[in-house]
């Protein structure tokens, strides 16, 4: 089930907006300008068909969801990647939709950089990356009002262009209360079906969804003492708010921003009666939960009996070079090789963070037989066997 209500673009009666936005002063060898093609729906999308009018919900039937879940239908459209004319900092767009009462429509758009992709931001008025990106794919996200009416939108014009920027953060780590997902059967924000012994966190927010059978967006959630840790991609919105990116700035977080950074929604609401005791849907807060772990991250990654308080680092924060495991879970162990400690697990797709390599033990996987073992960030190794592909930059030797 999907959990994001973002109410960018809503009128009060029935009506067709166009939102415009033109460069103010871009050379014209570095604006680069497109249309979004709306019209091709496939295995990354969710809850959505393409019609003469345009692209709108399938079902905007209310889902029936567990009281933490959203109560609206929700659905959106990712686009291909589009390579750039040259590298920009900036994008922008210009929305044509029909909406009404307590229906929503919104663009978002994220970029490839050297080392990964950059969070989703919404387009409109801008999306401004913190450094040039040479790809662009952008996403059309659809929520219905409780009645059931929805937007349709009929196109989206793109523009890209390069502005002065600061440079990058590094990679946040922050102590927020972790609860399980379970939910074995349904479906998650990016249409992954559930399944037992799972291996994907949930977010209260879109900015850090990976699309379905990616890692594009990680995390790496460890226990207090450090003993365990999984590497999972982010696969569901939730738990509680669907707007709370709180490891983000006061500057580019999206609500909340008088809390400290790092400090959920759901925490403050819980511990400090913060915006009244409740979510951002109106519901009374019943734990500080700030990440939602599936089963199979919760009992065999971590190895919890009960919802804890864990680490988590937000790697698309981060730089460096970064490898994706292929196959998994992959045990994480303390050297290299497989008589080392295990120290937790490294879901498929996960992309983790590579610092260097050592030769070990031989080791014969899906995708090569191989002595090299990548020593991770957290000091941790994992045998370069299960390792589909390495981007962000060459590994060196320890």
């Amino acid at each position: 089930m999907n959990y994001l209500r973002i109410p960018v673009l809503s009128l009060a009666m029935a009506a067709v907006l166009t939102v415009a936005l033109h460069p103010a002063s871009a050379s014209a060898a570095r604006t680069d300008r497109w249309q979004a093609d709306l019209s091709v729906v496939d295995t990354d999308d969710v809850n959505v068909r393409h019609t003469r009018a345009g692209l709108r919900l399938a079902d905007a039937r209310p889902p029936a969801a567990p009281a933490r879940r959203s109560a609206v239908a929700e659905g959106m459209l990712v686009t291909s990647a589009r390579t750039l004319a040259a590298p920009a900092t900036r994008v922008r767009a210009e929305v044509t939709v029909t909406t009404r009462p307590g229906a929503a429509a919104t663009v978002q758009v994220r970029g490839w950089r050297a080392h990964g992709w950059t969070e989703w931001r919404d387009a409109v008025p801008a999306a401004v990356f913190d450094s040039p990106v040479r790809q662009v794919q952008a996403r059309v996200v659809l929520s219905a009002s409780r009645s059931g009416a929805t937007a349709e939108v009929r196109a989206v014009r793109l523009t890209a262009d390069r502005v002065a920027v600061t440079a990058a953060t590094p990679g946040l780590t922050y102590r927020v209360y972790a609860t399980r997902i379970g939910l074995v059967g349904n479906t998650t924000a990016n249409g992954h079906v559930v399944v037992a012994r799972d291996h994907f966190v949930a977010l209260p927010s879109r900015r850090g969804l990976s699309p379905r059978n990616s890692g594009d967006y990680t995390v790496r959630v460890c226990t207090t003492t450090g003993s365990r840790c999984e590497y999972a991609p982010v696969w569901d919105v939730g738990p509680w708010n669907t707007r709370d990116d709180y490891w983000n700035p006061s500057a580019v977080r999206e609500n909340w921003k008088d809390l400290p950074q790092g400090r959920p929604e759901a925490q403050a609401a819980y511990q400090s009666g913060y915006n009244g005791g409740r979510d951002q849907f109106g519901r009374v807060v019943l734990n500080p939960a700030g990440i939602d772990l599936a089963d199979g991250t919760f009992w065999d990654g971590l190895q919890l009996t009960t919802n804890a308080w864990v680490d988590v680092a937000y790697l698309w924060t981060g730089t460096g070079s970064r490898g994706v495991v292929g196959d998994g879970p992959l045990n994480i162990r303390s050297g290299p090789g497989t008589s080392y400690a295990t120290r937790g697990l490294a879901a498929q797709y996960a992309n983790v963070p590579i610092q260097c390599y050592v030769t070990g033990q031989s080791v014969t996987g899906p995708y090569r037989t191989t002595n090299r073992w990548n020593r991770l960030a957290s000091g941790q190794f994992v045998s370069h066997a299960y390792i589909s592909t390495v981007w962000g930059g060459t590994v060196p030797r320890c």
